[in-house]
């Protein structure tokens, strides 16, 4: 496993008790969001759908390309990675 950092937007730091930031040991995408919604539960309800696919107002980046364009949830984090979690902005 690799030590990263998730960001957590300000509209999810509601589920992880104010933080805005979060480091811990994942190999993907998957295994860092289980592991958030591990300390902090509900979290993981409001990023993935039931059946455990992205929510599709969410975006998550790692470093600076999106897991849509890679691996989805599967996509390996590298040690020092960054996890940039982006939920979409609606207006007009």
């Amino acid at each position: 496993m690799s030590a990263v950092t998730v960001t957590i937007p300000a509209p999810l730091r509601e589920f992880t008790a104010g933080a805005g930031e979060i480091r811990l040991d994942a190999t993907t995408v998957d295994d860092a969001l289980r592991a958030i919604d591990r300390s902090h539960p509900g979290f993981l309800g409001r990023v993935l759908t039931p059946e455990g696919t992205l929510r599709r107002h969410v975006n998550v980046f790692v470093n600076a390309d999106s897991v849509k364009a890679l691996d989805g949830l599967a996509t390996r984090l590298p040690a020092g990675a960054s996890v940039l979690i982006v939920p979409a902005v609606a207006g007009g």
